[in-house]
């Protein structure tokens, strides 16, 4: 991937529905250019996918954190699998460092966020964990 490339993507990231013409202006390169480069680099797998965030996405749970978690022994797999299955985890997440497992949380209130984390912490295997909410989000390249 080229600086070209790069810029492509941030200007995607800028704007995902950004017209051909549009970008082709932004990057100073013809429209063939610009669509030939979007069909590379998804055949190569660079862009994996274009997405939506709808109002729903952000206010059906409007409270929202990241628990990091420590477990013990050998037990991770099992203890992603239970955690997948809970309705307020959007996703779980293996790491390295201090932390073992980094888990996405949304729920509608505080008091429900907090009745996961208690759930989570009492899981077989959870020997320790830290929570910290999401106070606002902004997308990679947003102003």
């Amino acid at each position: 991937m080229d600086e070209t490339d790069q810029r492509l993507i941030a200007e995607l990231r800028r704007d995902g529905r950004a017209s051909l013409s549009e970008l082709a202006d932004k990057l100073e390169m013809s429209r063939a250019t610009v669509r030939a480069r979007m069909e590379r680099l998804t055949a190569r797998g660079e862009i994996a996918g274009f997405t939506v965030v709808t109002r729903a996405d952000v206010t059906a749970a409007p409270v929202r954190g990241l628990m990091m978690i420590g477990i013990e022994g050998r037990g991770g797999e099992k203890i992603m699998a239970r955690l997948s299955g809970l309705p307020a985890v959007m996703a779980v997440h293996s790491t390295n460092g201090k932390w073992d497992l980094i888990v996405e949380l949304a729920t509608q209130t505080l008091l429900e966020l907090d009745d996961v984390i208690h759930r989570i912490r009492n899981i077989e295997g959870v020997i320790t964990s830290e929570t910290n909410l999401l106070l606002s989000t902004r997308k990679a390249g947003r102003r």
